[in-house]
């Protein structure tokens, strides 16, 4: 007897046992076992998944002698001829090699004619998309209102190209892609049954390599019983299929996590000798990746995945963070591949980006090849244990309950070259550092509570009238230690009019020659101390009135007349639309007859230069308070933190 590939032999006899699609069996069951019955059913689906295998099952539940039934027996005339390929009035049409308007007429013709053998005449029609828009209008009429000895089953792997009108006169059931567990189970079942070594990572290979088709995973099966020489082993699928090894790729990403760029390479090299698509590699990498992101994530997860020692202690060396960087390199690597010269060059910028973007705080200390080990923060639980007693009685409580929460540990960190050790901190230099971050942070909420409560000569201040901030008082200390103190008005100011000086000598001759003041740290708008500007606000003014307006200055001469004095750099936006506007607010608001609009020198400032005088005053002094801010100081002298300026923006 010759020999039968596995996906003819083990193709299901029954509803029992097809893999999966319960929720396509449920709804055709019941339909059999209170048998009503439609006449057009329509199977979708990806290939290999069981549309024709569940229309073929479907043909004998009809035309079983023993009666219309979910279980055919399998063992009458109709149900072997059936299985067999030979029953009469079963028509399997492949709609692909019978396109024209002439085949399905010609098939027609004989609808009319009751069933020779079976109780129903069944029209099995495969790839039905393929059919042409003639042959659909020629099957719409009998399909719409067949007669009753007739039923028809649709097959196609594309619903989207069946007319609607198809579509509304069939039930349509779609068929999913088997999940991997599925097929691995279904291939486990068919090799115990065909008494055929299988090592269990390998089915795990061949049933993502099927993609969700069992009837693929089965074709697969097959090939790699023949690879493997009458066995399906691991490393014979892997090379079948062109998979990168596990352990190679663990290998890579323990070189790239320790930084070393030869290695790396060395190993891609290795890679490319033994797969025929290098670019496969880098669809495994992030294969891994993902896994290992999902197991951080959620550790029962691990049962899926067959992983390697080295895989499972990439979980525990790898960051989340880092995982996920990783992940959308491959992803922009994998779609920039196209556009690479070549496969192989593509490939290795990847790694090198991977490489190139790791951070710098990820240094891996190994201190054997098969284990290796992650530095402990420098502050732990031991370090607080032995400051307990030292720290003060009022602050030790809520000392404790900061640090109930102990940090994960970080990777310890690797000494660059050529450069020598740090020393490693001490229990008495930490507790330094500690005490003095207590400190400060006391010294931060008292100052808080004095910034809270606003000065009483502020709150009465009348509008447009400019006062100098009293001077922050600096908070009490809770340690002997000396830190910089808050800095004062009167020392901002002082700060402030030495830049403003350096910036007067590079304005224009006509910005006023009066040194701008300095406004209180409350003071935002232009309008809160500037009556000009102020009276621009209530005019609601838009546009280029505004613009007009906002650079000029503003004077009443007495009797009705006020003069509106331009800056020469401005003398462009005197036009008749904005002027009019201008003016017919002005003498609304004002009461006043005659608004005399003219381009001259004024030592006052305009509400612009106001507003920008302000401006920066608040960005000096947001600065300034960063750089004396005891914590900030702190950081920088416990971590070595690095302040960017250009980031500072006041609140």
């Amino acid at each position: 007897m010759s020999y039968q590939v596995l996906a003819r032999k083990w193709r299901p006899h029954t509803f029992t046992e097809v893999v999966g699609q319960q929720h396509v069996l449920k709804p055709l069951t019941h339909a059999l076992t209170t048998q009503r019955l439609h006449h057009a059913w329509l199977l979708t689906g990806t290939r290999g998944v069981g549309k024709t295998t569940i229309a073929r099952i479907l043909a004998k539940s009809l035309n079983c002698e023993q009666g219309i039934t979910p279980q055919p027996c399998g063992t009458c005339g109709a149900c072997k001829a059936i299985d067999e390929g030979r029953f009469v009035d079963l028509l399997e049409i492949d709609a692909a090699s019978r396109t024209k308007v002439e085949d399905t007429r010609e098939l027609l013709d004989n609808v009319q004619y009751k069933p020779t053998q079976g109780r129903y005449k069944v029209y099995l029609i495969d790839e039905v998309h393929m059919l042409s828009r003639h042959s659909f209008n020629a099957l719409l009429k009998t399909l719409e209102e067949p007669p009753e000895h007739v039923k028809f089953l649709l097959a196609t792997t594309d619903p989207q190209k069946l007319p609607i009108t198809v579509l509304s006169r069939c039930l349509q059931f779609n068929l999913k892609a088997l999940s991997r567990q599925e097929i691995a189970d279904h291939l486990q079942h068919v090799l115990e049954a065909e008494s055929i070594p299988y090592d269990a990572p390998a089915l795990q290979h061949l049933a993502r390599a099927a993609q969700g088709s069992l009837r693929d995973a089965l074709s697969l099966t097959d090939q790699a019983i023949a690879q493997g020489e009458q066995k399906v082993t691991n490393a014979a699928v892997q090379q079948m299929l062109g998979n990168v090894p596990g352990y190679e790729l663990a290998a890579i990403l323990q070189a790239v996590i320790h930084g070393h760029p030869q290695q790396t390479l060395d190993l891609v090299d290795k890679v490319a000798g033994q797969v025929p698509d290098i670019g496969s590699l880098l669809t495994e990498l992030q294969r891994l990746v993902h896994q290992l992101a999902l197991v951080q994530q959620v550790p029962a997860s691990a049962e899926l995945f067959a992983f390697t020692d080295a895989e499972q202690k990439l979980v525990q060396l790898i960051p989340a963070e880092l995982l996920h960087i990783f992940y959308d390199i491959l992803s922009l690597g994998r779609r920039d591949l196209n556009y690479a010269v070549d496969a192989r060059s593509g490939v290795e910028m990847t790694i090198l980006r991977l490489l190139a973007f790791r951070p710098e705080v990820i240094e891996v200390q190994e201190t054997s090849p098969d284990t290796v080990t992650r530095q402990e923060p420098m502050q732990t639980a031991p370090v607080h244990s032995e400051l307990s007693s030292e720290l003060s009685p009022e602050l030790s409580p809520e000392f404790s309950r900061e640090r109930s929460s102990e940090p994960h540990p970080e990777p310890e960190l690797e000494p660059e070259l050529g450069s020598e050790p740090e020393p490693e901190p001490t229990a008495s230099s930490s507790a330094d550092s500690v005490r003095a971050l207590i400190a400060t942070r006391d010294a931060l909420d008292q100052k808080k509570n004095n910034n809270s409560r606003v000065p009483q000569s502020i709150q009465a201040a009348p509008e447009f009238v400019k006062e100098p901030t009293p001077a922050v008082e600096s908070a009490p200390r809770a340690n002997p230690e000396p830190t910089p103190e808050v800095e004062s008005e009167t020392d901002f100011e002082a700060h402030f009019n030495s830049a403003s000086q350096d910036q007067e000598s590079e304005q224009a001759p006509e910005t006023p020659t009066t040194r701008p003041e300095a406004y209180a740290s409350h003071v935002r708008k232009a309008a809160e101390v500037d009556g000009w500007a102020a009276i621009i606000d209530n005019l609601d003014l838009h546009g280029l009135p505004r613009q007009l307006a906002m650079n000029s200055t503003y004077e009443l001469a007495g009797q009705g007349v006020c003069i509106i004095r331009l800056r020469q750099q401005w003398a462009h936006l005197l036009s008749d639309s904005p002027v009019q506007v201008l003016t017919t607010a002005l003498q609304a608001s004002l009461d006043v007859s005659t608004v005399r609009i003219e381009v001259a020198p004024s030592e006052q400032q305009t509400p612009v230069e106001i507003q920008a005088d302000i401006d920066r005053q608040r960005l000096l002094r947001a600065r300034q308070n960063l750089q004396d801010d005891p914590l900030a100081q702190a950081l920088q002298n416990t971590f070595q933190a690095q302040l960017i300026e250009d980031s500072i923006q006041p609140s």
